[in-house]
């Protein structure tokens, strides 16, 4: 599933594209994916300025001028490109949005676990209704170490499921998660309350730290994600714990143990991690 950094990073390139632009005709070419798909019958959506697109956890915002906004949510293999309005549709492109200069923006979403809704915003810049209840933003300043010592404080559960939990901070996913509880040398499977504040403190950084690495080599590519140029996020060739189950830890040679904390699957050095 495409987390964060590979949702930032194709909402700067979108931004980039398409601000200032607006969407002439949009076309779908399939009922529903998770949700029923209207667009092609809301004329509100056409020939208004696109303002901004932005990110909010791992949710693409598409704000128009007339205060209409497009959301979408990528799902577990969903992609978008920007490609010339001659280009042959592929076979998983199930919405076509016509841009003014020419170009297209492509969903592509093969499984279905993704979606597009509209709304409307009550002022310029607000959030859609239906985010509200989201936690805070992990690269905000509002994301400390007192705040996540408060949270943990309050909820039973293993320090990774807090980290994952969208009501206290959003779009931080499995790999961002078991890198910085590496580098934090903390267990992912510690009581979230047994943390001290200090180490509160050091996790948030270490979270911080590498979700802006990941920003910066465009995300991580296993499999299905992709930049909307096509290229492959980079930051796969920097993980030092995800994926490396049996492997030697590259801190301590350690045998990196896997295990299933959450209905996901974790990696811990034992030895690095207390």
């Amino acid at each position: 599933m495409p987390e964060l950094p590979e949702v930032e990073t194709i909402v700067n390139a979108l931004e980039r594209e398409m601000t200032g632009e607006n969407f002439t005709k949009i076309e779908t070419f399939i009922d529903v994916i998770r949700y029923p798909l209207t667009l092609h019958k809301e004329p509100e959506l056409l020939n208004s300025k696109i303002v901004t697109v932005r990110r909010r956890a791992r949710y693409i915002i598409i704000e128009l001028a007339n205060l209409h906004a497009v959301v979408i949510h990528l799902g577990m293999s969903g992609s978008i490109r920007i490609v010339p309005q001659n280009e042959a549709r592929k076979k998983h492109e199930h919405v076509l949005f016509y841009l003014s200069n020419g170009q297209t923006m492509r969903f592509d979403c093969p499984r279905r676990f993704g979606f597009i809704k509209t709304c409307s915003l009550p002022t310029a810049g607000a959030q859609p209704p239906f985010l509200h209840d989201l936690g805070v933003e992990p690269l905000s300043p509002k994301f400390t170490g007192h705040y996540f010592k408060t949270q943990t404080a309050k909820r039973r559960g293993a320090v990774k499921n807090l980290l994952m939990n969208n009501s206290i901070v959003v779009g931080v996913g499995n790999i961002y998660v078991a890198e910085a509880m590496f580098a934090a040398g903390i267990r992912p499977d510690r009581l979230g309350s047994s943390l001290t504040e200090d180490e509160c403190k050091k996790l948030v950084a270490e979270v911080k730290k590498v979700l802006r690495q990941s920003i910066k080599a465009g995300g991580t590519t296993f499999s299905d994600y992709r930049q909307i140029d096509g290229s492959e996020g980079k930051f796969v060739r920097e993980l030092k714990i995800y994926g490396r189950a049996g492997e030697p830890c590259l801190k301590c040679n350690t045998e990196i143990i896997k295990s299933i904390i959450g209905g996901r699957s974790s990696f811990t050095c034992h030895k690095c991690q207390k």
